[in-house]
């Protein structure tokens, strides 16, 4: 059961979708909304981070591998177009270290994060199948993402073509973290996560539809 503090995390993680949905719709507002595109993303961990229960030094240590990590990968495949494929982060996502966004580490904790939490919910008893299942969830989304996050200017690959190797990795990387994230001994239950999921799969699924 989700008590009313939670419920008000869920609908400000809502509102604010809809919001950016609306902002990023009408021309004379995008340049205003790109801006907050990384501090939404901030706010966000931050939601689903206070909303996490027994945050302790295990749920930080986790917290800090993937950020790390996820940064790591995306550095490699700015500087040598693997595993992922040839590809450039524009200015969306905020102030870049040697190419690569410095909010973009926050961005693959939560989604894996995410991830991670709502295969607990299943209740799969098995780790193989709830990280298996997550990373095609991820990739799923990844799927949605891309043809949004290129129209919003995110990033931009060359000769503007997603290539097959993107989803591929997306997938390989994806079962890594997820690895991580059943490794790491923290009490994994979070009801606001599914919300953020959602959002995200609505928030990059409609630009790409109607906008």
């Amino acid at each position: 059961m989700m008590n009313n503090r939670q419920w008000v995390w869920i609908a400000l993680i809502i509102i604010l979708h809809t919001v950016g949905f609306l902002g990023f719709s009408i021309a004379q507002m995008r340049p205003a909304f790109i801006s907050l595109v990384p501090w939404h993303l901030l706010l966000m961990f931050v939601i689903i981070a206070l909303n996490h229960q027994s945050l302790g030094a295990q749920f930080f240590r986790y917290a800090l591998v993937v950020i790390l990590a996820g940064f790591a990968v995306e550095f490699i495949g700015i500087h040598w177009h693997w595993p992922f494929g040839n590809y450039e982060y524009h200015d969306t996502l905020g102030p870049k270290l040697w190419g690569v966004p410095l909010i973009i580490g926050i961005n693959w904790l939560l989604l894996t994060y995410t991830i991670g939490v709502v295969m607990q919910q299943t209740r799969l008893k098995s780790i193989a199948a709830r990280v298996i299942i997550g990373a095609f969830l991820l990739v799923l989304l990844d799927m949605v993402v891309e043809p949004a996050a290129i129209k919003l200017d995110y990033w931009q690959w060359a000769n503007n073509k997603i290539p097959l190797s993107n989803f591929v990795s997306w997938f390989i990387v994806s079962v890594l973290m997820l690895c991580l994230f059943e490794a790491f001994k923290f009490k994994k239950q979070n009801l606001v996560p599914l919300v953020f999921l959602l959002t995200e799969f609505l928030f990059f699924g409609l630009h790409y539809f109607i906008n």
